[in-house]
């Protein structure tokens, strides 16, 4: 059974060790490289792509609390939003898999033709998603079939600046580590609700 709150604090305990700087998207930019140069630090960022399980501000948390209690859910694109959904166990061994391999600079990288994900400085960026969009009418579909209850659904228009579907690109992940997330979708959901039904002391 996935412990959440473990993976966390494993997380936290791993950065303390860590000989490098390890950063999750939005904490590091690539205007920093002369920086990490000059400063001979490496640096690692990982983008994720809907990683959950646990978190309770993310759809996959409050989609289930809302059907336990029997409130509405809104879908918005009337159910045709599609999302890359990375479960937790996924995030955590890419994780670790990448701490064994700091950042080195990239001799290849041009200013002429400069590839965002690695640098001229020790640093590179990964993407860690699923690979694979799944529409939310499905994964409200499988929750219901793992809780055993019907989903209130309220289906509405996009929202203004939303994306229709999300999809992350791991193959500088994969070159790296050798490993890609694989959780399939109702593999996960079915352990995150057995976790969330405990976790709550629910039937």
């Amino acid at each position: 059974m996935t412990d959440f709150h473990a993976h966390v604090r494993d997380y936290l305990r791993i950065r303390r060790a860590l000989g490098f700087k390890l950063t999750f998207h939005g904490q590091v930019l690539p205007q920093f490289a002369s920086y990490l140069q000059a400063a001979g630090a490496s640096t690692l960022t990982v983008q994720l792509a809907v990683a959950w399980a646990g978190r309770p501000d993310m759809a996959m948390w409050l989609f289930t609390k809302a059907i336990f209690a029997g409130e509405p859910i809104r879908l918005f694109d009337y159910g045709r939003v599609r999302r890359d959904f990375t479960y937790v166990d996924d995030v955590v061994e890419a994780v670790v898999r990448l701490v064994g391999v700091p950042p080195a600079p990239d001799p290849a990288w041009s200013g002429e033709a400069p590839d965002p994900s690695t640098s001229y400085a020790p640093w590179r960026v990964h993407n860690i998603g699923n690979r694979n969009p799944i529409e939310i009418t499905e994964v409200v579909r499988l929750l219901e079939e793992a809780i055993g209850r019907p989903a209130v659904k309220v289906l509405e228009p996009l929202q203004l600046g939303d994306v229709t579907a999300t999809y992350a690109d791991v193959s500088s992940l994969q070159a790296a580590v050798d490993f890609r997330p694989d959780t399939p979708i109702k593999e996960g959901i079915a352990r995150f609700v057995a976790w969330y039904k405990d976790y709550h002391g629910l039937a």
